[in-house]
């Protein structure tokens, strides 16, 4: 499999958590969001959303978005498995992950930082401002969200798909600056991910694509 991605997108970032954690080899093309080569022609061929990520499977289909991977992936390759088996408790992490995929992500990504800036002339210290609200107000429902799991990670001992809609929104979080201190157990799961192998590998500092700056 090939995955097209760019080491700083999150949702990039959570397919790759998700391939790393179920062990499934891939290769990573990288696609440069800053230069538009997501606009491409080459690669609208195979992906004509211009986003990523986009996982090219070994049938040569192409698969857009990172919600319909992380699903393709846990139906396909069931093992270790990223959700709760209870229905219930399936559809509270469903749930939990479209929070972030659906209210956190979409207000903050580079495509609206990019309008904020360019379009509407904010300055960064608005830009900053307007990043940290929408932070704030989601990490707020998440925090309250974690004194339901009963062990160490949202499967108890192990990361599931929370995890890996969750990881890669604390790391932009880290990245713009926000203050995490009102989250304490959000920045403790991170802690605790960050000591994995698949996250490790998946960091955004450990990708092809990264500035060589931020793998030392």
């Amino acid at each position: 499999m090939e995955l097209h991605s760019y080491f700083r997108s999150s949702a990039a970032y959570r397919v790759r958590i998700a391939l790393e954690i179920k062990g499934l080899e891939h290769q990573i093309i990288p696609i440069d969001l800053t230069t538009g080569q997501q606009r491409g022609e080459d690669y609208l061929i195979s992906n004509p959303q211009g986003l990523v990520p986009a996982l090219t499977l070994d049938s040569g289909d192409t698969l857009a978005q990172s919600g319909a991977i992380l699903e393709w992936l846990e139906e396909t390759h069931p093992s270790p498995p990223l959700y709760p088996q209870n229905p219930i408790l399936k559809a509270q992490h469903r749930a939990l992950c479209q929070h972030i995929a659906c209210d956190i992500h979409p207000l903050n990504n580079l495509r609206v930082l990019r309008y904020l800036g360019g379009t509407l002339g904010l300055k960064k210290d608005q830009i900053d401002d307007w990043y940290a609200h929408w932070i704030n107000l989601g990490f707020t429902a998440i925090e309250s969200a974690l004194g339901d799991f009963a062990g160490n990670f949202s499967l108890t001992e192990n990361p599931g798909m929370f995890e890996v809609f969750l990881i890669p929104q604390v790391y932009n979080a880290y990245r713009f600056q926000v203050d995490l201190s009102p989250f304490p157990g959000i920045v403790a799961l991170d802690k605790r991910c960050q000591r994995l192998p698949a996250f490790a590998k998946a960091h955004p500092s450990a990708q092809p694509d990264s500035p060589s700056e931020a793998r030392s």
